[in-house]
């Protein structure tokens, strides 16, 4: 939903670095026409900044071109509410390009965007859905716990999987939330509290404009944050805030249409078409390569452990939660896939240009993916993801085949990113890094 600029006395500007945080600046409202006019400016390099904020340290966009800036150009959103903050305040999101009106190859809804149009010449658009698993958290303490029950005072001890229960105890949030959403143009879906103490899952409606969805997403962990805080609690998107409770996951649902809106991977049965099957074989072809896309922080890595619902052996199946490709059961003609395996703590634009790229290179090589599993993933002798968040940055660091999905300067970046921050995290203690990512991814 638009705002009216008239009636605000200030602005956020706002783009995703390459960590999906947001970099932003405070403007007057009366500045809003300029805005518009795409005469924002801010340094190229700060959108591969390290995950507490600093410069990376060799970054070809710093001292080497004099850290230079970019041009801020408003998205198709639109000026938005900021429900956390009140009526006084709007949100323009932005993205980035070069004084000369390139895009920047660094700014990650720019290698979604890129992706999206690579599909659009083939006459193909990505019908996609994001499932948000968070964690609400009292953060007061040395340690985190969850939150008081806002009804009962009491605390989650365990599990609450489905529960009717912890919906009810922390409805006005729900109830702010859902709000929030509604002003902001996001379609959420369902709600439903799942297997860690304080923790929740929201679906968001699918929709046929993979930028959108993205955007959806990042303004949704924004969101949810923000009124967390107004509401007396922390929200993480952690991959693993607690060592012995389920970490949180991010599921991507995707299937292609034609012009005619006609779901490409639909059969008419329940195997799906050979497109569906390609597009498959190219995400597990790939999947190993975006390890560092789909877990990349430190702590993504505790969340991925056997038997723990978060796949690292690179499988598919039908209707089976153990695999990292899953096809879901259904109508033909709600054919789809959906991926597993990226935590909570990732960047939406990376993760939906990563798995639609893969998609794409598996239907335009006519990869074969291997047979459909069976039975339980984690009992089988599989081809696995790195294990190490050093391996998979060494690995997204070779990748040929991430050369067709993204441009150099970003795969570029996120490596100088990652070691920057791999270098630094061994300073601090366990719970200060816990802290680190409480509210940052």
């Amino acid at each position: 939903m638009l705002c009216d600029p008239r009636l605000l006395n200030n602005i956020r500007i706002a783009v995703a670095d390459l960590n999906g945080q947001a970099r932003a600046k405070r403007v007057p409202a009366a500045q809003f026409d300029k805005l518009m006019q795409g005469d924002a400016k801010m340094p190229l390099s700060a959108l591969n900044l390290d995950i507490w904020g600093n410069d990376i340290a060799d970054s070809p966009f710093l001292f080497k071109t004099g850290d230079a800036d970019g041009f801020l150009r408003p998205t198709e959103r639109g000026l938005m509410p900021m429900p956390w903050i009140g009526s006084e305040a709007g949100l323009l999101p932005m993205w980035m390009y070069h004084a000369d009106g390139r895009a920047f190859e660094g700014d990650p809804r720019h290698a979604l965007a890129r992706i999206k149009a690579r599909l659009g010449a083939r006459c193909l658009r990505a019908v996609t859905a994001t499932e948000l698993e968070f964690y609400l958290i009292d953060d007061s303490g040395e340690v985190f716990q969850p939150p008081a029950s806002p009804a009962s005072g009491r605390r989650a001890l365990g599990p609450a999987t489905l529960s009717m229960r912890m919906l009810d105890e922390f409805n006005a949030f729900f109830d702010a939330l859902y709000a929030g959403c509604a002003a902001m143009g996001i379609d959420a879906d369902t709600a439903t509290s799942e297997a860690g103490p304080g923790q929740f899952e929201i679906n968001l409606h699918h929709g046929d404009d993979p930028l959108k969805m993205a955007d959806d997403t990042w303004l949704f962990k924004i969101l949810v944050r923000r009124l967390a805080r107004a509401h007396g609690m922390a929200a993480s998107f952690m991959a693993k805030p607690y060592p012995a409770a389920s970490g949180s996951g991010m599921h991507l649902h995707a299937s292609l249409i034609d012009d005619q809106g006609r779901n490409l991977f639909d059969d008419g049965g329940a195997e799906g078409s050979r497109m569906l099957h390609h597009a498959i074989g190219g995400v597990l072809a790939l999947m190993p390569d975006q390890a560092l896309i789909l877990a990349p922080h430190a702590n993504s890595y505790d969340r991925l452990v056997p038997h723990a619902h978060a796949p690292t052996g690179v499988a598919w199946a039908y209707e089976n939660r153990t695999a990292s490709v899953r096809v879901p059961v259904g109508p033909p003609r709600a054919r789809r896939l959906e991926h597993r395996t990226a935590g909570g703590d990732v960047n939406p634009y990376l993760l939906m240009a990563a798995v639609l790229g893969a998609m794409l290179i598996g239907i335009e090589d006519e990869i074969v993916p291997p047979a459909p599993i069976t039975g339980n993933a984690y009992a089988q002798d599989l081809p696995q993801i790195p294990e190490t968040w050093a391996e998979a940055v060494d690995r997204f660091a070779r990748s040929e085949q991430l050369s067709r999905i993204f441009e150099p300067v970003l795969i570029d970046n996120m490596v100088r990113t990652k070691r920057q921050e791999m270098a630094l995290l061994p300073d601090l203690s366990e719970q200060q890094v816990l802290d680190l990512y409480l509210e940052s991814v």
